[in-house]
């Protein structure tokens, strides 16, 4: 629904507006638990992996088995989406993806889990997520009631996220060390019933879709062309698939940080995790209370290259209460960039492009993070993680550098968007000057 204020009035101010939308309300109830018992999962995974193999390119392997899916899929999926009822979408993908996590907990439980079994299901929940994230991103305009509250619902889809992040690894630390990893599997499967039930609680108007007049392939060329063909949305899919691809593997690679070089177990490994959620909570929280999208072209390339900065640190440092410190600024710097330039694409794409661009923004976020999960694994096998993840935090810098020499030609041509669309005021006749024009995107 759109909002009925003027062109230009300022934003509500609180930092959780988007829950006065049901919907919405209901939407991050249920997902924010179901995300907890996520995360429990992705940290038991790795641990059972490493326990398994005590290989650290296997982590790459099963980590590049459960992301291959989105890449290949994605582009595919977001047609998909565009053209489904998004809502029906996703409580599928939602009862699939706790079927798959019943699976999992079954084998560990009877002790037939072996690394075949952990591949395999982990590309099924790839396969899942790739038609799961698009969804669920293009859904998000549907489920909050003023569109100028979608800025501050994607801010608190991360908060959700990362509060899941701090809370989730920790209690699989504790769960691993005392009873195993089958009970975080179990647990996982259970709190999908939280997201279920929102979901199926929602009042959501169904909007009649036409029916398709172009094939599959013909919309997803469509897609492409205006993604990439548009040069704000290109350099912010750009940026965010080279963070994902060279920084992200860094939770791959934690176990084995976690044991060599901390010299520590799981429940270090659930500190680490812990530490970058806390900073990704905090950055999250900062990102819900800005009362508008103006000023995130800035943020974006700052948030790329202290995330990167805190890699390269990170790989250096040998003790334990440094590196929390420096997941913290990791954390926060990794979902700032993300969340922002999430709340910049959902900003400016048209909204019949919705759902392949935000498949594209999954195939950036998700999609090429296989790869460099199975790159870091390779490399940490060769020159160690520590090394890797310096390597792949000099990667992040030198990206965000490149995006901050085109963020003046990219304001340009995000400005008129931002004046149609009421988020720049038009004076007098209609038209700004562009001196003012810049004052209010510098803001």
């Amino acid at each position: 629904m759109s909002s009925t204020r003027p062109p230009g009035s300022s934003a509500r101010p609180s930092t959780f507006r988007a829950l006065r939308s049901r919907n919405y309300r209901l939407f991050f109830g249920g997902q924010g638990v179901s995300l907890v018992g996520t995360w429990v999962t992705r940290v038991a995974t790795s641990w059972l992996v490493y326990r398994l193999t005590g290989s650290a390119a296997m982590l790459g392997v099963v980590g590049f088995a459960g992301q291959v899916p989105t890449f290949l899929l994605a582009p595919f999926a977001g047609v998909w989406v565009d053209r489904l009822d998004r809502y029906r979408v996703l409580v599928v993908t939602q009862v699939v993806s706790m079927l798959q996590s019943f699976a999992l907990a079954a084998l560990a439980l009877t002790g037939r889990i072996d690394i075949a079994h952990v591949i395999a299901l982990s590309a099924v929940q790839g396969i899942v997520n790739a038609f799961d994230t698009p969804a669920r991103q293009a859904f998000l305009v549907e489920m909050v009631d003023d569109r100028e509250d979608l800025p501050n619902a994607i801010a608190l889809n991360s908060s959700m996220v990362n509060g899941a992040r701090l809370v989730g690894p920790s209690v699989a630390g504790v769960v691993i060390a005392a009873v195993g990893e089958a009970w975080c599997f179990l647990a996982d499967g259970v709190s999908y019933l939280a997201v279920i039930a929102s979901l199926l609680a929602m009042r959501v108007a169904r909007r009649p879709r036409p029916a398709p007049d172009k094939r599959v392939l013909q919309e997803l060329a469509e897609g492409f062309r205006y993604a990439f063909g548009f040069a704000p949305i290109r350099a912010l899919l750009l940026l965010l698939a080279l963070v994902s691809l060279t920084g992200m593997p860094y939770t791959v690679l934690m176990p084995v940080i976690a044991t060599r070089t901390l010299h520590g177990g799981p429940h270090t490994l659930g500190f680490l995790m812990g530490a970058s959620g806390v900073g990704a909570l905090a950055g999250a929280l900062y990102l819900a209370s800005r009362r508008s999208v103006l000023g995130l072209g800035r943020i974006i390339p700052l948030a790329a290259a202290l995330f990167g900065a805190g890699l390269v640190a990170f790989g250096l440092s040998r003790s334990l209460a440094l590196s929390l410190v420096l997941m913290l600024a990791t954390g926060s710097g990794f979902m700032v960039q993300m969340a922002s330039s999430n709340t910049v694409i959902q900003t400016i794409v048209r909204e019949e492009m919705r759902g392949r661009v935000m498949a594209f923004y999954t195939m950036a976020f998700m999609g090429t993070a296989p790869f460099g999960s199975l790159l870091a694994g390779v490399l940490a096998e060769r020159i160690g993680a520590p090394r890797t993840l310096m390597a792949g935090g000099v990667a992040c810098i030198v990206g965000a550098a490149l995006f901050a020499r085109t963020l003046p030609r990219l304001r340009e041509e995000v400005r008129p968007l931002y004046v149609e669309r009421g988020i720049l005021p038009p004076i007098a006749a209609g038209l700004q000057g562009a001196d003012g024009l810049r004052s209010s995107v510098e803001r």
